[in-house]
């Protein structure tokens, strides 16, 4: 009994020591491949990383530079962020300022662009400052907007969806201009929108959820902020009009622990059925 309480008790040291200590720093790349049927013409290579919280433990600055550089590296049409750069709150976090970080975003490159849509924790901070740092960085914040995106054919838009938590989403003013015919990418920084996806989304992407932060085996996510439901933290999402990848993030909130479910940058390959 004695050797079993010992053992157990290494276990759940060793377990603590991975989800605070190792985990939360141990950044993947996540590759993705989605076959769209109404797909037409060259396949399109997007790279997507949300929830910095830059500040947190093992998600400062070097490690938003190790995220730019891997995003730079996968040489993306296109390169999306879905928001909550800053922290708010964190344990054993230090703040930075949004002014920093975009100063170390301004070094992403992509053809067709860089664009965000903010956070609830960039709102909590101040959510105008956040936008006016990315903007003057060189990436367009899209809250509830669509635009069109440069392609042959003259059909790829993308749209933005604004937080839901702090009341800034607007889905019906985000697809209201988009054309019914058009190739339409989205990014929403909380899945709980998913459901108001129009017809014509190619695919869309959220982050907020952190995954969970810690997932276990057969049950998934613990908890899952906001309004959306726990199996729609991370992955695609089982039951939305569209496919829609939600990302685990970088950064960590609230507490610095991470369990299974480790920060990812994404980078998906969008083409037709034969690509």
């Amino acid at each position: 009994m004695k050797r079993t309480r010992l053992a157990l008790a290494a276990l759940v040291l060793g377990i603590a020591g991975w989800s605070v200590g190792i985990e939360p720093g141990w950044l993947q790349q996540r590759q993705l491949v989605l076959a769209a049927p109404t797909w037409t013409g060259p396949p399109l290579t997007i790279a997507v990383a949300a929830d910095f919280h830059v500040g947190a433990p093992h998600a400062g600055l070097p490690m938003l530079q190790r995220v730019v550089d891997e995003l730079n590296a996968a040489h993306p049409d296109l390169i999306l962020l879905p928001g909550d750069f800053v922290i708010d709150g964190v344990r054993g976090g230090q703040p930075v300022a949004p002014e920093d970080i975009a100063g170390v975003l301004a070094r992403l490159q992509a053809p067709l662009g860089v664009f965000a849509t903010l956070g609830n924790h960039d709102w909590w901070l101040d959510g105008e400052r956040v936008r006016r740092a990315l903007e003057t960085a060189g990436i367009q914040v899209i809250d509830n907007r669509a635009l069109p995106l440069a392609s042959a054919d003259g059909r790829l838009w993308l749209a933005g969806v604004g937080d839901d938590t702090t009341g800034h989403a607007r889905p019906d003013a985000a697809f209201a201009g988009v054309p019914a015919d058009a190739r339409l990418i989205v990014i929403m920084h909380d899945p709980a929108n998913a459901a108001a996806l129009p017809p014509q989304t190619v695919v869309a992407f959220a982050g907020h959820t952190h995954g969970g932060q810690v997932r276990l085996p057969l049950i998934g996510a613990l908890i899952t902020p906001g309004r959306a439901p726990r199996r729609h933290s991370w992955g695609w999402i089982p039951d939305a009009p569209a496919p829609t990848w939600v990302t685990a993030g970088i950064g960590t909130s609230i507490l610095p622990i991470r369990f299974n479910c480790p920060p990812e940058a994404v980078v998906l390959r969008v083409g037709g059925k034969d690509d």
